[in-house]
């Protein structure tokens, strides 16, 4: 336990790899994901994570060219511990609501999620970043990206989607399977503190 701390135990290291575990990102949309890190911490972290073989830096061809950092296996290797410390600390009480980005909210839909079967791919839609979620074997497959033929699609910023997943908030913006989409909406209920 003492050498994995040593590679990833210090602060934003996990945070980092939240934000790569639904695939790669530019170095400005890491520090957009996590506003509270400064670009000194933040390039530092990533570094050590690069040292680690927990990231890995690529370069874009054309019509891009730009680099994208993203997990390598063993960086994928982590998402258990980032779930399971993201559910631990779920249930904690909320003092403040804080900012989410939207792979930290894609995470806590991941971690929250109450288990029941729903039929159909749910799309959500913020901003430029689309995911479609289905449901198997009980937990949740949340894939960045779009499906030809969503059977609900649930539009709005991170904030207005958190207020209607985990707040009880109304869903405004739905096209597609209405009911679908209320029912996804009930599948996240806030974990009781322990």
């Amino acid at each position: 336990m003492a050498r994995a701390l040593d590679l990833v135990g210090e602060r934003w290291a996990l945070l980092v790899v939240r934000e790569l575990l639904y695939g790669p990102k530019r170095f400005t949309d890491l520090r957009a994901g996590l506003p509270g890190a400064s670009q000194n911490v933040l390039s530092h972290r990533v570094r050590e994570l690069e040292a680690a073989g927990v990231v890995e830096r690529r370069k874009l061809g054309v019509p891009v060219r730009t680099t994208v950092y993203e997990l390598t296996e063993r960086g994928h290797e982590l998402k258990p511990v980032v779930a399971a410390l993201g559910r631990w600390g779920s249930r904690a009480q909320l003092t403040s609501a804080g900012e989410l980005s939207v792979d930290a909210f894609i995470l806590a839909l991941e971690v929250t999620y109450n288990g029941k079967r729903f039929d159909g791919a749910v799309q959500l839609r913020m901003g430029d970043d689309v995911f479609t979620i289905r449901s198997a074997d009980g937990a949740l497959e949340c894939a960045r990206g779009q499906t030809a033929k969503p059977d609900a699609v649930i539009t709005g910023d991170v904030e207005t989607l958190r207020q209607a997943l985990f707040a009880g908030g109304e869903l405004r913006d739905v096209t597609g399977h209405w009911q679908l989409a209320e029912r996804f909406a009930g599948l996240f209920p806030r974990p009781t503190t322990n």
